[in-house]
């Protein structure tokens, strides 16, 4: 039993930590330590050894410092209650929000939004103006307007109301393989590595909708796509998991079919 809760706790923290940029750092660490090690003993290096002890309780702690992102992430995930930003009263306010995006994207207007879930987002509401103002097409056209003060920042959304405008998101510092993600993708990946809010991205360039969960970025999807999975995740409380199990059982049965 010790050794199966061992090897799940490290596949889970492997699973956990692989993506992030430290991921990186980590592996030259444990790289540079096992050769120092292994040189130390080939050669009977007795003091490299005696360091090498001692530095066991400093590795303890740049671990900490290394992933303290990710940690804050998982430890506030873990003590979160879900409670969801809409349910079935809300359907409106969703709809309404989806349709802003998608005529933003035809505009080719940038917009950033961050919906509240278990965390509370005010320090980021507090980082902007407040508005706590209903949900409409109309309101986040204008304040996502590139003429306006507001549309440089991002959008706190709580219980089917706006929260606070032009609010600055942490930036997440993820090693991304696509350069084209800019610092609008990035602060939407920086808002769900901190908290467990649900961010939504318009592209300025290409007017592409993407969603940011729990530092995962799910780029250029269709209005009825991201509809689905808003509903899926806010309402449902399925996560990323969820998703790419079903994912794999519906490509299992296509090709069965087949």
């Amino acid at each position: 039993m010790e050794i199966l809760l061992l090897a799940v706790l490290l596949y889970q923290g492997y699973r956990f930590l692989r993506a992030t940029r430290g991921a990186r750092i980590l592996t030259g660490l444990l790289v540079l330590l096992l050769g120092l090690a292994l040189v130390s003993q080939l050669l009977k290096l007795e003091v490299i050894t005696w360091l090498l002890k001692g530095f066991v309780t400093f590795f303890a702690i740049a671990l900490v410092v290394i992933f303290q992102p990710e940690l804050r992430r998982l430890l506030a995930e873990l003590g979160s209650h879900r409670f969801f930003s809409f349910n079935g009263s809300e359907e409106a306010s969703l709809d309404n929000l989806i349709e802003a995006m998608v005529q933003l994207s035809h505009r080719r207007c940038g917009a950033l939004f961050a919906i509240q879930r278990g965390i509370e987002l005010k320090p980021f509401a507090e980082s902007g103006v407040s508005l706590d103002a209903k949900i409409s097409t109309e309101l986040i056209g204008t304040i996502f307007h590139p003429k306006t003060p507001l549309h440089d920042g991002g959008m706190v959304v709580d219980q089917g109301r706006i929260v606070a405008a032009g609010c600055v998101f942490p930036v997440s510092q993820k090693d991304l393989p696509d350069r084209s993600i800019g610092l609008r993708h990035r602060a939407g990946l920086g808002i769900t590595e901190e908290t467990d809010a649900v961010a939504l991205v318009v592209s300025e360039e290409t007017g592409a909708l993407s969603l940011c969960h729990k530092g995962k970025l799910e780029h250029n999807l269709e209005p009825d796509e991201l509809r689905e999975r808003l509903q899926r995740i806010l309402v449902y409380g399925e996560d990323d998991n969820t998703r790419n199990e079903s994912e794999s059982g519906k490509a299992e049965e296509a090709r069965s079919s087949a």
